[in-house]
């Protein structure tokens, strides 16, 4: 084992989200031997969302101090931060934030991203995600240059960039995945210069980018009195918050998929190749190892819970519906519980906003539905859970269409494993094993690509770091009972006109094999 990996070496992984800064030091083993966070702040006026960048040191590096109190200096071996996914700001030529930073939902730049779409189009489809949406940092790029007019000498920096100088003390190269929405060209490996040049974006804007996994830098000592990570340690290029949770996860193989349950449903899997999908609701990152990262991001998931049910007691909830099933939905001989349930069940269409879906299909007309007649909390609530389950498998119907790889190991992450019981029943609706990992955040995922610093592969440091807290094998019989559940929710999303009639086909033709 390389000695990178030994179990006294202890490697940081460095997160910054919507609402906190995190640090997390994990050993050799994938022991949590030190972890902290502290809360950001932001602004919301419509359709922007902005935080301060100085915030975003000063709570790191805060976070860093408390989570390595107790290690030693010399144990920790390196460093690798993600952060949110098209946040970005403009900084001076000596790293001076000169703008808010922009966040990665923040929607202001609608104006610009028509533009970028009609300049760039052949640069996007080759890449496989058709069109910019105006929270993509390029068109905020765009909205920013416009409106500030930046001294000569200025730079676009991602979210992780700001950190990377800072702990560095100097600019070190950004990541291809946090510059995939600035329109870093994956495949080329390069910016598109000619595109950019005809959007006004300059090249000495736009920073060095490498791939993630690469050693960019050492730690300063100035950054070392404010965060205690010793002096010299190696900076590793990141990876966005959402690749960052996959490679927590430990999927890292081709045809394993990370699904991330929290207020929405995200599927981020690993592919040899790039997978393309005319739709544009799939586009991939590329891995630190060569590899490529297709996902998608539904607009559904287990905020419909809070949404429906505000201020329950969900365990309690959870265990009504898990001992009576669905009456509406019990066969005249079936005995109460899980394994009563026949094709009839109650199923709601789990959207949480009013804005429509965007994966596994594309609809901003989409509204919430259900399916039967729950009578009742318990019944209605488990529609809920049996819906998150089937809008999950039609995600995976629709990835084996477009050619991705999907019979690999499944790790289930996100808030939503917290109840076992909807694990389960996400295992029997898919049909398949599933994995939950122990500790799977982005800080974890940034603790182990760091580890990869000495050379070390990513998949050896996953397999030493990553642990799995408990396998769940699917029930056939249970499997069987709500199939045709799932194809009455796959044909009526396609009545509705929302679905395509060949990915409902897909559907149907999958599941009797």
């Amino acid at each position: 084992m390389s000695d990178a990996l030994t179990p006294d070496a202890v490697h940081l992984g460095l997160d910054l989200g919507t609402q906190s800064a995190r640090a997390v030091a994990v050993d050799g083993t994938g022991r949590v031997v030190g972890a902290a966070s502290r809360p950001l702040t932001g602004r919301r006026d419509g359709p922007r969302h902005e935080q301060d960048p100085a915030q975003w040191w000063s709570a790191l590096s805060t976070a860093c101090r408390e989570a390595l109190a107790g290690v030693e200096a010399g144990r920790v071996r390196d460093v690798a931060v993600d952060a949110t996914s098209g946040t970005i700001l403009l900084a001076a030529p000596d790293g001076t934030p000169l703008t808010a930073g922009l966040m990665y939902d923040d929607g202001r730049a609608g104006d610009c991203a028509d533009r970028v779409n009609a300049v760039g189009a052949p640069v996007w489809e080759r890449l496989g995600y058709r069109s910019m949406q105006p929270s993509w940092a390029l068109p905020k790029l765009l909205w920013l240059l416009e409106r500030d007019r930046p001294p000569a000498g200025a730079r676009l920096l991602h979210q992780a960039d700001l950190v990377s100088w800072r702990l560095a003390g100097r600019q070190v190269p950004s990541d291809a995945s946090h510059a995939l929405k600035t329109g870093y060209d994956l495949l080329a490996e390069r910016w598109p210069e000619e595109e950019l040049s005809a959007l006004g974006v300059q090249a000495g804007l736009l920073p060095e980018v490498v791939r993630p996994g690469t050693v960019v830098g050492e730690v300063c000592a100035e950054a070392a009195a404010a965060t205690g990570i010793q002096a010299g340690t190696p900076i590793v290029a990141g990876m966005t918050d959402g690749c960052a949770a996959q490679i927590g996860a430990g999927a890292l193989e081709p045809g394993a998929w990370n699904a991330v349950l929290g207020t929405t449903l995200v599927l981020k899997g690993v592919s040899p190749h790039p997978v393309r999908d005319p739709a544009g609701v799939v586009y991939c990152h590329r891995g630190p190892e060569g590899t490529w990262l297709p996902g998608g991001a539904s607009s559904s998931g287990a905020g419909v819970l809070t949404r429906r049910f505000p201020g329950a007691d969900l365990p309690a909830l959870t265990a009504e519906a898990a001992a009576t099933g669905s009456k509406g939905s019990m066969s005249s001989t079936g005995s109460a519980g899980s394994a009563g349930l026949v094709g009839s069940a109650a199923v709601t269409y789990p959207l949480v906003g009013d804005g429509g879906e965007r994966f596994p299909f594309r609809a901003p007309q989409a509204t919430a539905f259900t399916l039967g007649q729950p009578a009742g909390r318990a019944e209605e609530f488990h529609a809920c859970l049996l819906g998150v389950a089937c809008l999950e498998r039609l995600c995976f119907d629709y990835l084996d269409q477009l050619g991705a790889p999907v019979t690999g190991p499944l790790h289930l992450t996100g808030g939503g494993t917290r109840n076992r019981y909807w694990s389960q029943l996400r295992a029997d609706v898919l049909g398949r094993r599933v994995l939950l990992p122990e500790q799977a955040e982005s800080a974890v995922g940034m603790a182990v690509l760091a580890a990869t610093a000495s050379g070390v592969a990513l998949r050896d440091a996953a397999a030493a770091m990553v642990r799995v807290r408990e396998e769940l094998e699917p029930d056939p019989d249970r499997t069987r009972r709500l199939l045709p559940v799932y194809l009455g929710f796959v044909d009526e999303l396609a009545s509705r006109g929302w679905l395509e009639e060949q990915v409902a086909a897909h559907a149907h033709e999958k599941a009797r094999t």
